[in-house]
């Protein structure tokens, strides 16, 4: 784990903080920002499933999802219609819904990744979630994660990660992720095309112009190629006990 000096003056600290957790496509950040959550009794956000399913609702409507204008008229009529909600479920966690339907596991296939890639580029889209992310995290308390967090949605955010893992490490994981999933019947999926489409995924994320995926200049960088999830929360959880502390 590599770390960078952290303290931003202009924060007021807080005893229940923002922690954002950025980083690459099947770094695991969903399962490492759920734990470090209920470790430390804070609301978990993730702000990805939140394109996720702006990218399914496109898809079940038609709609291409490299068309701009319909994204973005698409997600303000999600939001203004309430369509998107998020509820905690004690066994299965936080689960999505979009206008009432369970879309948990619809919108983690890796059709809904890529598409989800795309849609996130534009910035109308990303306006109109930008105000719905600020409002689940503004009061503190939260575990935010996507893509973005430390460097737009919450710049001043008291505790920034950025989590990493090398391309072929998390192909490896989703790979094993799709197959305990159901994914593979023995030639649907295979791990070289999972780890094409991690670097595709990459590109597309780290090359938009609109709120590329970066590392915040404040941010601790953790590099889990080497390391357990116990390990990699356990590191994220004493960063953000030290920061309640001083």
């Amino acid at each position: 784990m590599r770390a960078s000096t952290y303290r931003d003056t202009s924060v007021n600290v807080r005893s229940r903080l923002i922690v954002a957790i950025d980083g690459p496509a099947g770094a695991g950040k969903s399962t490492v920002a759920r734990r470090l959550a209920d470790a430390l009794g804070y609301v978990l956000v993730d702000t990805g499933a939140m394109y996720r399913a702006v990218a399914l609702a496109a898809l079940r409507a038609g709609l291409a999802w490299s068309d701009e204008a319909r994204m973005g008229a698409l997600a303000r009529d999600l939001i203004e219609q309430r369509a998107l909600s998020f509820e905690r479920n004690a066994t299965l966690g936080v689960r999505v819904k979009l206008s009432g339907c369970d879309v948990s596991d619809a919108i983690r296939t890796p059709e809904i990744a890529q598409g989800s890639s795309l849609v996130s580029a534009h910035a109308e889209v990303r306006a109109r979630l930008l105000d719905l992310q600020r409002q689940a995290g503004g009061a503190g308390g939260v575990v935010l994660e996507g893509r973005d967090i430390g460097t737009v949605v919450f710049p001043n955010a008291e505790a920034k990660f950025f989590l990493t893992a090398s391309p072929e490490v998390r192909a490896r994981r989703r790979y094993n992720e799709l197959v305990a999933n159901g994914a593979n019947d023995g030639a649907n999926v295979t791990f070289e095309q999972t780890l094409a489409d991690v670097k595709r995924r990459d590109a597309q994320d780290e090359g938009r112009e609109v709120a590329p995926l970066k590392k915040a200049t404040t941010a601790i960088l953790i590099d889990s190629t080497s390391m357990s999830i116990d390990e990699t929360v356990a590191a994220m959880f004493a960063f953000v006990k030290k920061v309640q502390r001083e």
